[in-house]
């Protein structure tokens, strides 16, 4: 963090352009475990879908402020950390595994939506869950901070389930409370489920099961008040969108053979994404 970083206010750090020009960096923010959107193959190198996303919107950065030699600097966050550091001003840019929504659009604002999803199920094959039901008065995990906890908490109480609901600190700590069986199942977005079971001890004992709760759209996560880049990044997914290098990023990642093991994750892209690739909305959930 830079001398005196800690002392910005949130409206002195919101036109990020100009910050990135005058210090000649830019910071940017990678999950360790969002396979297949941002996540580690080695101690420093972030990988992913939006890894890729993140990395078009730096050459746009670089190619308006004319700094082929612009500083990147990248930095692990948390589904809980993820706001305040931007917000704080500690990084410019979050491209992931983040839901916009209403409640977070006060805090933050969203690009355009680079996927769509819902909360299922992660269980293993032998224990008979096949859907919310099954989960009555028995243990479910999910993680810290994430819209799926509260979903979850809602649907149980709407259905009078008593599911038990225990919080990981992150995906890879949810998981193994699920391979463990201190919990029955893992509850998260789907497509995070299918890339955690890919890359997993024992993928073929592992199945995502369960109705998709409430479809939300996942945009990169920018300062608030920040019209002009805002305007970048959206215009650097319109470009991709409409080149079809955006088709072309979505069938590697989420079609084809992804590191660190090869595995597939065999999701083709759902109709709400093909839909926004013409809509270009940043419409939050519901």
């Amino acid at each position: 963090m830079g001398v005196g970083l800690t002392s910005v206010t949130p409206s002195a750090t919101a036109q990020t352009l100009k910050k990135v020009a005058d210090s000649n960096k830019i910071t940017v923010s990678y999950r360790e475990s969002s396979v297949p959107f941002s996540y580690l193959i080695s101690p420093t190198k972030p990988v992913g879908f939006a890894v890729d996303l993140t990395e078009a919107i730096i050459d746009d950065v670089r190619a308006k402020l004319k700094k082929k030699d612009l500083e990147v600097a990248y930095i692990p966050v948390t589904g809980q950390t993820r706001i305040p550091l931007l917000v704080n001003g500690t990084y410019d840019l979050e491209c992931g595994s983040t839901t916009n929504n209403s409640a977070r659009g006060k805090e933050v604002t969203f690009a355009i939506s680079h996927f769509y999803t819902g909360t299922r199920l992660l269980a293993k094959k032998s224990s008979g869950i096949k859907n919310y039901a099954d989960l009555a008065n028995k243990t479910v995990a999910t993680t810290a901070g994430s819209t799926n906890e509260k979903v979850l908490r809602a649907y149980s109480a709407d259905k009078n389930l008593n599911i038990q609901i225990i919080l990981g600190k992150d995906y890879e700590d949810a998981l193994q409370l699920v391979e463990t069986d201190r919990a029955m199942a893992f509850a998260m977005d789907d497509i995070l489920l299918f890339g955690l079971r890919a890359n997993s001890k024992n993928p073929g004992s592992l199945e995502v099961v369960g109705d998709t709760l409430q479809v939300e759209p996942y945009g990169c996560m920018l300062r608030k008040d920040d019209p002009e880049f805002k305007k970048l990044v959206d215009g650097t997914i319109t470009r991709l969108m409409k080149s079809g290098e955006f088709s072309r990023l979505y069938a590697r990642w989420f079609e084809a053979p992804i590191p660190p093991k090869g595995m597939v994750l065999g999701m083709p892209m759902s109709e709400q994404l093909k839909a926004n690739m013409k809509a270009l909305s940043d419409k939050p959930a519901q």
